[in-house]
């Protein structure tokens, strides 16, 4: 029969003091004050807070209403300590009732918080390379994480930060989450590393920093269509015949580009690599050269035009010598003696001199001989006769 009787009272006591904590005043003027004001733990963690209850009251009835820990009392300081805290939606409250059942209390704010167990970062309806300014949805999956409305995520291409998601969601227990963020690439994100991190936001109350999990890396391909190193147009280029004659444009593209020439002489062949040469240019390589460079994403194009600088050759004048003319006498009485011209003419013809040879001159001397020989063989022919 005691016994009943006390478990009687104990619960008469339980319900007046939910009564009284159900009724009581957040307003009051003279409210329990809360050490620290806000609590942020980490799932599994111990946890403590303290409780002044009043400054200038002597209540008959305080403590904390909290289905989980222990409570100790130091005067009108009751503090509240658990050893691992593993309630989720906790809402700790201290309160006191005075004299004249005023009833007063101050709840405890407490976020308990869990890192994401995983994340990892994919594409959505999506696999291989990517093209140039086409858009693609980049996926990140958190797994098993709370509060998912402290969820940030945020996406890199290399330490390039794409954008910042906030989940929309709500709830105090761990939950799975994956945010999307729509993706234009560019020509620098080939190569690059593409990754997200997951991130609690739980204010200047929570850890500092605030926890973060980082996803795994993909290596992003991006098709793009060729880009010139150099400008789209180029001032004249002039060259002097004979030299030769060298065009480049070189250009970056994925996949690797092909290039067309075009040239305005006919013996000047298409080139399929970046730079067309001459190795010497004529005035027919005169004109206008045409580069296209190109891949299945696209196709750019640069334009030469080249003047050629005609050599001209300086003419000496002929020098023609003409060949001197000398008038001989036409009859030499001596041989031994010859007449110098006295007259010198330049003449294109020149006169050869009349001379008598020495056989002429035999001749004459042995017909004299004969002569004078037949004289006096007749002469003494007749002195005999």
């Amino acid at each position: 029969m005691f016994v009943r009787f006390i478990l009687l009272v104990v619960c008469l006591v339980s319900f007046l003091r939910s009564f009284h904590v159900s009724s009581c005043d957040h307003n009051c003027a003279d409210k329990p004050v809360l050490t620290p004001s806000r609590l942020v733990v980490k799932y599994g963690d111990p946890a403590s807070v303290n409780c002044s209850v009043c400054q200038n009251c002597h209540p008959s009835i305080f403590g904390w209403e909290i289905p989980v820990g222990t409570q100790e009392k130091h005067g009108t300081l009751i503090s509240w300590s658990v050893d691992q805290l593993t309630e989720w939606g906790v809402s700790p409250m201290c309160y006191y009732i005075a004299e004249g059942d005023h009833q007063c209390c101050s709840d405890l704010p407490v976020t308990v918080y869990q890192p994401p167990d995983n994340v990892s970062i994919s594409f959505k309806n999506h696999n291989g390379s990517m093209s140039e300014g086409r858009q693609y949805t980049l996926q990140c999956s958190v797994k098993n994480t709370a509060p998912v409305e402290n969820l940030r995520v945020t996406f890199y291409s290399g330490q390039r930060k794409l954008d910042q998601i906030k989940s929309n969601s709500k709830g105090e227990k761990p939950v799975s989450e994956t945010l999307e963020l729509d993706f234009s690439p560019r020509k620098e994100d080939d190569g690059s590393q593409l990754w997200c991190e997951a991130e609690l936001h739980l204010g200047d109350d929570g850890p500092q920093p605030p926890p973060v999990v980082k996803s795994q890396h993909i290596t992003a391909t991006v098709h793009y269509k060729p880009q010139l190193n150099g400008l789209q147009s180029l001032d004249p280029i002039t060259v002097t015949e004979g030299e030769p004659l060298q065009l480049d444009c070189s250009a970056v593209g994925n996949p690797e580009p092909s290039y067309i020439w075009s040239s305005p002489s006919s013996n000047s062949s298409s080139s399929v690599e970046s730079v067309f040469m001459i190795g010497s240019v004529t005035p027919a390589d005169e004109g206008q050269y045409t580069c296209t460079v190109y891949n299945y994403v696209g196709t750019t194009s640069v334009e030469f035009n080249v003047t050629v600088t005609v050599l001209t050759t300086e003419k000496t004048p002929t020098t023609v010598t003409t060949p001197t003319t000398v008038t001989y006498p036409t009859t030499v009485t001596n041989p031994t003696t010859v007449t110098n011209p006295t007259t010198v003419t330049n003449s294109t013809t020149v006169m050869q001199p009349t001379m008598t040879t020495p056989t002429e001159r035999n001749r004459s001397s042995s017909s004299v001989l004969i002569h004078w020989f037949i004289w006096c063989f007749t002469l003494l022919f007749s002195v005999l006769v």
